[in-house]
């Protein structure tokens, strides 16, 4: 294959079809999402069928635990994407959205009007349901998308492209608005990120090297988060039971995602009381816990090392730190975050309030897990991804982080004196 024109046709596939989707009626786009939830639905056993040859090579090729857990697929996950699906469809369709609509002296009337981004290209590993998410809310939010998965999931995503490519012809939409890539060469990814006659935004999902990667070589815009080195700061005000549910299910829920708890942090006043509980409960579920000097006095565990307090484990490994309060919480999440999600565990109103207020990250949590940041449950229907980033998007990034805005000037034959 020719991997430069193969992607360039892509590129000019996408682009003709954005001016098409960009145009299209909430109606039928809605229409869309619900007719590749059927086609998902009527065929799920081909699915299946397909991740099973996905996951038996995996295993052969030794993929790791947890990206095997982010390959599978079950009856579970896939309704979970139907389900995903008609959430996007009842969304309110922010393209069209006219704000701040007002009247200058000069009596002309201005305002901003929400507007899709165009085509999107969507870099990600592992995990298939990153397939229906993506397409899903670029088709809503009016753009046209160039879907490039991981190796491992090539018949997964197959299979799944079978789906939405049915779904958009049944509704008279082009099959170009969603394009998967079918070939696993890497060179389709550097054409990918540098088309940007064709791309108007890069979005990675993946390890941190792929995001890096990505962000070093694009030529195109890039929304991204390299890392989830989230915490969990158990204050010395907190209700340690909540707090031991809380830490509990933020570590051991899912351990292969990018809001999984990596470090938590506990205040020495209730230390004590709590570590050796979730010791217990770790211990149970085969977590290796990691800990620094106080922490190992107070439970048996490995010796964190500097490298730990800035590891994103995706695995069933933590690591534990005793902190004097919350100030000595908030230095060590400013130094080791990576902006991602952080919790506090707390009955002070006034501390959380100001956690919440001081901590830099993209969610910033009280008394809530963090595998809570979300686009499903921040009722996003999905995400396209998480971003760290501070310009464009920020957090989970649903319909309106796939927007832009265009100034609308309305007049009456004004003219500039």
């Amino acid at each position: 294959m020719d991997i430069k024109a193969y992607m360039q046709q892509l590129g000019q596939q996408a682009r003709s079809a954005s001016r098409i989707i960009a145009a299209t009626s909430t109606e039928v786009k809605n229409a869309a999402l619900l007719a590749i939830a059927d086609e998902l639905n009527n065929n799920r056993q081909q699915v299946l069928a397909a991740n099973a040859v996905d996951l038996k090579n995996g295993r052969e090729n030794g993929l790791d635990a947890a990206l095997l857990d982010r390959l599978e697929l079950n009856d579970a996950r896939i309704d979970a994407m139907i389900e995903g699906l008609q959430q996007v469809a009842d969304l309110t369709d922010p393209i069209g959205e006219t704000t701040e609509l007002i009247e200058r002296p000069s009596g002309i009337k201005l305002g901003k009007m929400r507007v899709p981004l165009g085509v999107i290209g969507i870099i990600y590993e592992s995990r298939p349901n990153v397939t229906i998410d993506a397409a899903s809310l670029c088709l809503k939010s009016g753009n046209a998308t160039i879907l490039r998965g991981g190796s491992e999931a090539i018949h997964s995503n197959q299979a799944i492209a079978d789906c939405i490519k049915k779904g958009l012809i049944a509704t008279g939409l082009p099959e170009a608005v969603v394009q998967v890539i079918e070939t696993t060469d890497r060179a389709a990814v550097g054409e990918l990120i540098t088309m940007s006659e064709y791309v108007d935004v890069i979005v990675p999902r993946g390890g941190k090297g792929l995001i890096a990667r990505i962000s070093n070589d694009a030529r195109v815009p890039v929304i991204k988060h390299l890392d989830g080195i989230c915490h969990v700061y158990i204050d010395d005000k907190a209700d340690l039971d909540m707090a031991f549910n809380i830490a509990f299910n933020a570590k051991t829920h899912r351990y292969g995602v990018c809001n999984a708890m990596e470090t938590l942090l506990v205040a020495e006043g209730v230390a004590a009381d709590i570590l050796p509980r979730l010791a217990k409960a770790y211990e149970a579920e085969g977590v290796e816990l990691r800990g620094c000097d106080k922490t190992r006095q107070i439970i048996q565990c490995n010796s964190a090392t500097e490298e730990d307090w800035g590891t994103e484990y995706l695995a069933p490994i933590l690591s534990i730190k005793v902190v004097a309060d919350m100030d000595g919480a908030m230095e060590h999440i400013a130094h080791y975050s990576s902006q991602h999600t952080e919790s506090i565990i707390t009955n002070d109103e006034a501390r959380a309030n100001r956690f919440i207020t001081e901590v830099d990250s993209s969610s910033v949590m009280h008394n809530v897990s963090t595998r809570f940041a979300d686009g499903f449950e921040y009722g996003l229907g999905a995400e396209i991804g998480i971003s760290t980033d501070k310009i464009h998007a920020r957090g989970p990034v649903g319909l309106e982080g796939l927007t832009s805005q265009k100034w609308i000037v309305y007049g009456h034959g004004e003219i500039r004196q």
